[in-house]
This record gives structure tokens, sequence and C-alpha cells, in this order.
């Protein structure tokens, strides 16, 4: 007689994270919300922030509105077909580079039911086929390229619709989960902590794993594997250039922060793209489900938060000069360095841990089988990848300065004023500094974004590896930053 097999740790009970239903309603609702604000507060059309929210004392409404540029018509102006279907088109393309480009296909970490599904991978390629074009057309027709100045005229629509398509996906991926069958022949699975129960929270964790959809004349996608890296990557480096290019357009110049933040934000996603085949070993892919929460952080928060300090050069220009320009290069240096090597340390030890270049690593091993290392990178610290990544966010956000610009009228002939094309004038004066809490923002984020990653992976490796876990912590003590963390 055969026993029935036990719940392995990982499937069993997880209990709650982000708060339970509540953080889950707060964070689906409250995100899109701060995106909006952060857009609106800080604009190229009065100031960042906005010249009537430092004097709450006289602040209307109405007299806000006007500063910020909301539409004239409303809600239904945050909304438009054009923008909508721009960014469908967009997510389209992507699909079909994805489908006829040259690709490399490899398999993924083992699922729970001892099987590995199989990825395609070709984003690098599809990639550079974009930036090509763009590369193209921004050479026939500089800052005036169609494509830049209709990010600039419809930005606020084209957030819109990428708010829109997340929530979309999200409620599709949720519905579609109900489908999964156990032993079903495609290996779908749901995830371990996707299935509470809580309708609500299960939509914003992500009920199914891996979801995988077949479109007709593309085939089979995974959903999350290709959202993570594809549209929100790419509408980053995007967003940044239609940014420079919209500095081009107000001064005539484009400013050497503006172009290190953007060519560094462009190497950190191009690192992504060119060793792709490591996103299958992070825990986005093998632990959580997809729902609201990855579909909404890889299509709006990423591109649209991240790219959020260049937009406020492209009116307020900053120079960096020679000494910090190098002073930026080297920070992000450092970061990459740390962030990159250590990665690839993990990444060739899982797949060939007699590879020379890991070989002589020290580690423990567990009674599931698995190794953890306790030397190299991995013994300095459990995530001391986090730590190389936080750094490279520093040179994201240092070149805005003491941040904060208002916009004045043109013939106002303020002290020191910038002064664009179209004759109005960008001064600092009474916003100096209130603008950091802005362009600032990524860094906190950031650091709060790991240290919260960093607790989640140790609650899944303690139900994973127990009293083995407990022993690593002993030997590996610091979480990120080395002797501090």
């Amino acid at each position: 007689m055969v026993s029935k097999a036990k719940p392995s740790p990982e499937e069993e009970p997880h209990g709650y994270e982000f708060f339970g239903p509540p953080g889950a309603f707060a964070i689906s609702v409250g995100l899109p919300v701060l995106v909006y604000v952060f857009n609106f507060v800080c604009n190229d059309i009065s100031g960042c922030p906005a010249p009537s929210l430092l004097s709450p004392k006289t602040l209307s409404l109405d007299k806000l509105k006007v500063e910020v540029g909301w539409p004239e018509n409303g809600f239904a102006g945050l909304v438009s077909w054009e923008a909508t279907a721009a960014t469908a088109g967009y997510m389209v393309l992507s699909m079909i580079l994805y489908r006829l480009l040259p690709a490399t296909e490899v398999e993924g970490t083992e699922l729970r039911n001892g099987a590995k599904l199989k990825y395609r991978f070709n984003t690098l390629y599809s990639s550079t086929v974009t930036l090509a074009a763009l590369a193209a057309g921004t050479a026939a027709q500089g800052a005036e390229f169609p494509v830049w100045t209709f990010i600039s005229d419809n930005f606020i629509q084209i957030l819109s619709a990428n708010i829109l398509f997340a929530y979309l996906v999200a409620h599709f991926v949720y519905v579609r989960s109900f489908s999964v069958k156990p032993g079903n022949k495609e290996n779908r699975e749901l995830a371990a902590g996707g299935h509470s129960g809580n309708m609500l929270y299960d939509w914003f964790i992500g009920r199914e794993l891996n979801p995988r959809v077949s479109f007709p004349l593309i085939g089979e996608i995974d959903l999350k594997e290709f959202l993570e890296l594809r549209p929100g990557m790419m509408g980053w480096i995007i967003l940044n250039c239609s940014w420079c290019a919209q500095q081009y357009r107000n001064y005539g110049f484009v400013t050497d922060s503006a172009i290190c933040i953007t060519a560094v934000q462009a190497l950190y996603v191009v690192d992504s793209w060119w060793n792709e085949p490591a996103i299958l070993t992070t825990i986005d892919i093998t632990n959580d489900g997809f729902g609201f929460m990855l579909s909404f952080g890889d299509i709006v928060w990423l591109p649209f938060v991240y790219s959020l300090p260049v937009r406020y050069l492209a009116t307020h220009p900053v120079s960096l000069g020679p000494l910090g320009l190098a002073g930026m290069l080297a920070l992000i240096g450092i970061g990459f360095t740390i962030f990159r090597s250590a990665n690839n340390e993990k990444n060739r030890f899982r797949t060939n841990p007699d590879d020379p270049r890991v070989a002589h690593l020290k580690y423990l091993q567990t009674k599931r089988g698995s190794k953890l290392l306790i030397s190299g990178w991995w013994g300095v610290a459990r995530h001391i990848n986090y730590f190389g990544d936080w750094i490279q966010s520093w040179p994201y956000c240092l070149p805005t300065g003491i941040a904060g610009y208002q916009i004045l009228s043109a013939g106002t002939h303020a002290e020191g004023a910038l002064v664009m094309k179209d004759g109005r004038e960008v001064i600092q004066g009474e916003a100096k500094g209130w603008g950091m809490f802005i362009t600032y923002f990524y860094v906190l984020y950031f650091a709060i974004l790991l240290i919260h990653r960093d607790r989640r992976d140790d609650e899944k490796c303690q139900r994973k590896y127990g009293e083995d876990w407990t022993e690593y912590k002993k030997i590996v003590r610091s979480r990120i930053v080395p002797g501090i963390y």
C-alpha cells in the first residue's frame, strides 16, 4: 500500500503578506493614485511641486487643477483612444518580435511536481530591434521624432492605458487560475501563497504560479516572465529617451545629468536582457504567483516611477561637470560589480557546481539535497546582490541635486532663471528642496522593497530548509549590508 505524499514545506499554509486583504486593497488602489500624484504634482506647467502646494493656507482645488494640468473634461480626459491603441500596439509588437526573432530555449527550475517548464529567451534581440528603430527615427528627425512628441503630448493618457492593462491582466489570470487541475499535462501550478481563499488577496498576490497563454499567430507566452523583462523594462528606456528629447526641445541641449541617468539605467536593463536566464532563479519566478502585484509593478510602477528623475531634468536641467559625472560612474561601477558578480556566482553554482569559477566555494549541505553557499559573495551577506542593487539606485537620483523648481511666465526676467525656447523661465525659488520627495523617492522605496524581499525570502527558506536554514544564518549573519544589516 502506497501512503499519500506529505505536502512539502512550500505547500503548507503561508499566512498573509502585505498585511493581508486590507494591505492588498490599499496597495491596489493607492499605488495607481500615487503614480498619478507624482506625475501631476511635478509638472512642466507650473513647477515641481505645484506652487499652491507650498502655500497650503491659500490652496484651492480649482487653482491646483490649473497648475497641475488637470484635464478640462475631468476624469474622462485621463484616457484616450489614441494613447490606449498606441500602448496596445506596443505590447503586440513586443509579442510579435518574441515569436519571429531567434531564441534560446532554457529549462526553468524544478516545479513541485518534479517537471520543468521551458522558456524561450530572445529579449535582447527583440529589444535591440526596437531600440534600433527608435535610434534611426531620432537620427532622421531629432527631438521632433513623432514617438518622442507623442509620449510628451499624451503622457498621462499613456500612463492611464498602462494602469488599465495592469488591471485587465490581473483579472484575466485570476479568473483563468480556477481552470488549473491537479496533474494537468501543461504543468500548471498554483502558487503556494496565492490560494488563501480570500478573493481580493489572491487576486493581488497571484493564484497561478506561471500562467501561460496562447495567442493567435504568436503562440504560447509565459505572461510573468514576458512582462517582467519586456514591455516595462523597454518602456523605462523609452520614457527616459523621450524626456531627453523634451529637454532638447525645451532648451536646445541635453545635460550630462540626463544622459548619465538614462545611460546607467539602460545599462541595468540591458544587463537583465543579456543575463535573461538568470531570472529563472529569482523569487518572482520560483515562488510568487502572478497577480496584480507583479502586473502593476511590471507594466506601470517600474517604467513610470523609475523614470521620474529624467522627467524632472527635462524641465530643470542640472549640470554635473567632470567630477560629478566621475562620482556617479564610480558609484554605478561599484554597485553593478557587486550585483552582477554575486548573481553570476549564484547562477553558476546552481546550474553547474563543478564550474571552475565556483567549484572552490564552500557550502552547507541541507537535508533536502540543496547546497547553500557560505563563502564567496554569498558568505559576506545572505543577499549581497541586494546591496549592490541599492548602491546602483543612488546615481539614478543624485544627478537631480537639491530638486525643486518653479515655472514663471515669459518676460519675468528672474535672476538666474533658465529660459526655455518658448520664453518661460525656470527658477528654484521657494520650491528648492521640495522636489526631492519625488526625485529621490526611488532610493527610499527601493531600500524598503529590498528589505521586504529579504524577509519574504527568509520566511520561505525557513519553511523549506528548517534547522539547516537556522544553522546557515549562524554562519552568514548579515542580511544585506555586511556587518550592519
